[in-house]
């Protein structure tokens, strides 16, 4: 190889540094990474307050001071930290990524801060076109003060200052707000931020003269009164949340560095929709949206908290999933598993006030809890043939717990079951079926059943063979009108009178009635392949009772197409009833009924005088 290629070689393999955009990066920023402009005061709060960790951690009695001043397009924020000598404002202000965090004597303080991103100023860059940092360092005193001045096309400079600039230790950011971004930088509204922020911080942020800060927190503060102090909570709730609590919930988690309160909503909410909670870090507002802190099943309460513990995203907006905030969250759930079972055994007012809004939570969480079951047990509630009763008090009426699994079963079931004496439990809303089955783990001994459409029908009295082969031709011609509609026709006795007919099918029924509309409806390939899948599963059935009125007169017709039309009808009724939604046949049948009685009932005939 001749020296030529070998130069060339070299050149080639070269190492390149990347080149930084900062618009783009800004722009980046600013419509992905955050998700509001506000941040960029959070940025500036994070950074004097870690200045000021930083030089408590060398001198304990330092001043510890954050001042913020709105003036008119531009901001000034002054602080009392450790400050950056000329080399500092070189290696970490005018380096993208990197912190102050990582200065020379700060790692083993760096617990204590709360940013873990070197992003810093360049947030300000969302709402400002200049940035103008002034800075004294409190660890080389005899440094001079350090101007750094930065635009957002990415260029900068730097020059030392007279003494005179800045006499004490820290830091002073001033900020030009960019085109159309002064009211960022108004005083309302940077008031307005930095209490949002920074009302947790442990030193004194003021904005002129106002205070920022508002410590102790609400739950830390000392109150004459238990009555004193859940008034004070729920005031606290009204402004921070909006709305007033059925309760509050103290939030004391040593272990893991947690201190807050859940506050219990005043009105039922899905368990589907995601709540946000407030989520300080070391006193800085973190996120209002943290929907990963508590259990899926505690969707009925609001949270806010201080935490040292939990890390942060990058953003800073959000939480870190990791093994901390998975312990975190099994803590935070288990106060509040406390909290039930204490108001189950001290305060049954105010667990009925709260169970009566938010029983399908408490039920969630039981499902899954044996000993939370057990607790709640007498105070769950649940539709039953005697109405909403808890499973221990319909336990100790009934032998056996009967269910159905959904409402429409129940529906179907429950005047009659009631009528012959059995209990029945409506299982069809969320988790009520998985929790009677859970019954007999937590009361043993319990026998519980499924009830389905033959467990009624063998609880309904049969007639009289002599007296049901006398009306076969009636039957006959009821179940002929009834088949198309995968319906058997039975004969049966039980109370109430007032009830002329039963419809009665179990999930099995309607899956195949589904499948044989389906096939009905679908192409010749569709149509071969549902036609497979015919099962033998039972059909539904329209249980005519012999002790009413009605069906006496009814089985005594002797024109068959008449007792066909009574039979439809007679079926559609059973079928609202039961409020089950109507197919289009069985609407078409309805009309089809309706209209044939009313002819029938007006032209007199033969079929017409048999019934008199």
């Amino acid at each position: 190889m001749d020296s030529q290629t070998s130069h060339d070689a070299q050149r080639a393999q070269a190492p390149h540094t990347f080149q930084v955009d900062l618009r783009g990066l800004v722009d980046l920023l600013s419509h992905h990474l955050y998700s509001s402009p506000k941040v960029y005061l959070r940025e500036l709060l994070q950074n004097a307050v870690d200045a000021i960790t930083a030089r408590r951690a060398e001198e304990p009695d330092a001043p510890a001071t954050v001042r913020l001043f709105a003036e008119g397009g531009a901001l000034r924020v002054e602080d009392s930290g450790i400050g950056l000598t000329e080399s500092d404002v070189h290696s970490l202000l005018a380096t993208i990524g990197r912190s102050s965090k990582r200065g020379d004597g700060l790692e083993s303080a760096r617990a204590d801060f709360l940013g873990q991103f070197g992003i810093g100023l360049l947030a300000c860059f969302v709402v400002a076109e200049r940035i103008r940092v002034v800075s004294r360092s409190a660890r080389t005193p005899d440094a001079p003060p350090v101007e750094w001045t930065a635009r957002d096309d990415g260029s900068y400079t730097v020059r030392t200052l007279p003494d005179a600039a800045r006499a004490e230790p820290g830091t002073t950011v001033h900020l030009e707000a960019r085109a159309g971004a002064a009211d960022w930088l108004s005083e309302e509204r940077v008031l307005s931020l930095a209490r949002d922020f920074g009302s947790l911080l442990p030193y004194d942020v003021r904005v002129g003269e106002t205070p920022v800060t508002d410590l102790p927190a609400v739950w830390n503060r000392a109150y004459p009164t238990p009555a004193g102090r859940r008034v004070a909570l729920a005031r606290h709730c009204h402004d921070l949340f909006g709305f007033t609590p059925l309760d509050s919930i103290d939030l004391d988690v040593p272990l893991a560095g947690v201190r807050g309160v859940a506050h219990v909503l005043p009105q039922a909410v899905s368990p589907a929709q995601r709540a946000g909670h407030r989520v300080h870090l070391k006193g800085m507002l973190l996120t209002e949206r943290a929907e990963q802190l508590l259990p899926d099943w505690a969707f009925f309460v609001r949270c806010v908290i201080d935490t040292d513990s939990l890390r942060p995203t990058a953003s800073r907006e959000s939480l870190y999933e990791d093994e901390t905030l998975a312990a975190v969250r099994e803590a935070l759930g288990e106060r509040i598993r406390e909290w039930l079972t204490t108001l189950a055994a001290g305060d049954p007012e105010r667990l009925g006030a709260f169970l009566s809004v938010h029983h399908l939570g408490v039920k969630s969480l039981a499902r899954h809890d044996k000993e939370m079951l057990r607790t709640m047990l007498p105070w769950l509630p649940f539709e039953t043939t005697d109405g909403r009763l808890s499973l221990e008090e319909f336990a100790q009426r009934h032998p056996v717990v009967h269910f159905t699994r959904t409402v429409e079963e129940f529906r179907q079931v429950a005047p009659i079951a009631s009528a012959q004496g059995i209990g029945v439990v409506n299982g069809g809303y969320t988790y009520d079926a998985d929790l009677v089955e859970a019954l007999p783990t937590v009361r043993p001994g319990t026998p519980v059943a499924e009830l389905d459409a033959d467990t009624v029908t063998a609880h309904l009295d049969s007639i009289d063979p002599a007296e049901e082969l006398a009306l076969s031709a009636f039957l006959a011609a009821a179940r002929a009108r009834l088949d198309p509609l995968g319906c058997d026709v039975v004969l049966r006795a039980f109370h109430p009178l007032t009830v002329p007919a039963l419809h009665l099918d179990d999930r099995a029924a309607r899956h195949e009635q589904a499948r044989a509309d389906a096939e009905a409806q679908a192409d010749d390939l569709w149509a071969g392949i549902l036609g497979s899948l015919r099962g033998s599963a039972p059909r539904a059935r329209l249980v005519l009772n012999h002790l009413n009125p009605l069906i006496r007169r009814v089985s005594s017709l002797g024109d068959a197409e008449l007792v066909g039309t009574a039979a439809e009808a007679l079926y559609g009724q059973a079928l609202l009833m039961a409020q089950r939604p109507l197919r289009p046949a069985d609407s078409a049948l309805l009309n089809r009924s309706f209209i044939g009685l009313l002819e029938w009932a007006t032209h007199p005939g033969t079929g017409k005088d048999d019934t008199r």
